[in-house]
């Protein structure tokens, strides 16, 4: 095969991809996979959880249940006690979620890459003007949670949630070909800006969990409302809610990004590979 030919066939590949998971009415696509997502008769739910195992490798075998309710309870399944181990070195922030690693490292000033030439900035995604410059040359990780993942995100470090600001938005697929694709993606997209304070000197860490077409729903622990596309925003949350290291904060629906932010002086952990897989609990950025 010559290398042209090769290179067609890739870029065949991803424009098929782009097509079929954006060039939808995303949005009623979005809201029907949360009706239909919802569904608990039996063949329905079982066929469902059949194709989606078949199609993305799913794999169970962590899960605290084997049986679901519906393709949703399978969707934010819960893992067995023990399934994950928390790096206890108070000297690093975990990862607060399974992920693929997607681009990562130090912003400049206020910009940052969602993918090779495709900068964005602090201000469009984040809409807080002290939130911004809290993180002018500072660091983030951007973390992609896969369909077959397990979907719940945990607490990086001992925190207290001080704020949730809800920002309604688009649902494009936030997977590495639309990413290469669509300008500011992330601050297109629906999404939550979580500022929590760190236990251990005061830093104020930002998780912005981005949601996607087929998810556009985020559900938070420490808010009694279910974050969606009918929960129109911007909306600031006022809230106070403290989480241990690695206590669950909440989860999607299905699978979509979280964003880490931390201000100038952290440091990306030795391990961290863009491209790899990490798990929640696993070393992610280090402390100044």
């Amino acid at each position: 095969m010559t290398v042209r030919l090769l290179v067609s066939r890739i870029f065949l590949q991803e424009d098929m991809n782009f097509l079929l998971t954006n060039r939808i009415p995303r949005q009623l696509m979005t809201r029907f996979m949360g009706w239909f997502s919802q569904i608990e008769q039996p063949w329905v739910r079982d066929i469902s959880i059949g194709i989606w195992r078949r199609i993305a490798r799913l794999n169970l075998e962590e899960a605290e249940q084997t049986q679901f309710r519906s393709l949703q309870d399978c969707f934010t399944r819960k893992l067995k006690p023990g399934a994950r181990r928390v790096d206890p070195d108070p000297a690093v922030l975990v990862s607060p979620c399974d992920a693929i690693v997607g681009a990562y490292g130090s912003i400049e000033g206020t910009k940052l890459i969602q993918a090779k030439g495709f900068p964005y900035a602090l201000p469009d995604l984040l809409h807080d003007p002290a939130l911004v410059e809290h993180y002018r040359n500072g660091c983030y990780v951007t973390l992609r949670i896969t369909s077959s993942m397990y979907h719940r995100f945990h607490a990086p470090h001992g925190l207290a949630v001080e704020q949730v600001t809800y920002i309604s938005g688009d649902t494009w697929n936030v997977n590495p070909v639309a990413l290469k694709r669509v300008e500011k993606l992330f601050c297109k997209n629906e999404r939550a800006v979580i500022r929590t304070r760190l236990d251990q000197g005061e830093h104020i860490l930002t998780l912005v969990p981005v949601a996607a077409v087929l998810v556009a729903s985020i559900r938070l622990h420490c808010l009694d409302v279910l974050l969606h596309l009918r929960y129109r925003g911007p909306n600031v949350l006022p809230c106070n809610a403290r989480y241990a290291r690695g206590e669950e904060m909440g989860w999607f629906q299905h699978g979509s990004t979280i964003i880490v932010f931390a201000p100038q002086g952290f440091k990306p952990c030795a391990s961290l590979i863009q491209g790899g897989v990490i798990r929640m609990g696993e070393p992610l950025l280090r402390l100044p």
